[in-house]
C-alpha cells in the first residue's frame, strides 16, 4: 500500500469528513479510497463495463427492419 501526505483546502476537508461520517469510515484514507473508487466506476468507458457488453449482446439478437425513407418512417418533414 502506498502512503501519501496530501494538502486539502478547508472545503475538501469538510467534504471528506462528511463522507467519513456518512459511511462510517475509520479515517479519511478510507473516505478518499471510496471517492476515487466511485469516480472510477462512474467514469469508466461504457464499452468496458460488463453491463454494456451484455446489453449489446441482447441488442444483436433483436429483429431489424429496413428503412428506405428515414424522414417518412419517423414522421419528419
Amino acid at each position: 500500500m502506498v502512503r501519501a501526505l496530501i494538502e486539502l483546502d478547508e472545503n475538501l476537508n469538510r467534504v471528506l469528513n462528511l463522507i467519513k461520517a456518512k459511511y462510517g469510515f475509520k479515517d479519511k484514507s478510507e473516505a478518499i479510497n471510496f471517492v476515487v473508487s466511485k469516480y472510477i466506476d462512474d467514469e469508466a468507458e461504457p464499452d468496458l463495463r460488463p453491463e454494456f457488453i451484455e446489453k449489446m449482446r441482447k441488442r444483436q439478437l433483436e429483429p431489424t427492419i429496413k428503412i428506405t425513407n428515414f424522414k417518412k418512417h419517423f414522421g419528419l418533414n
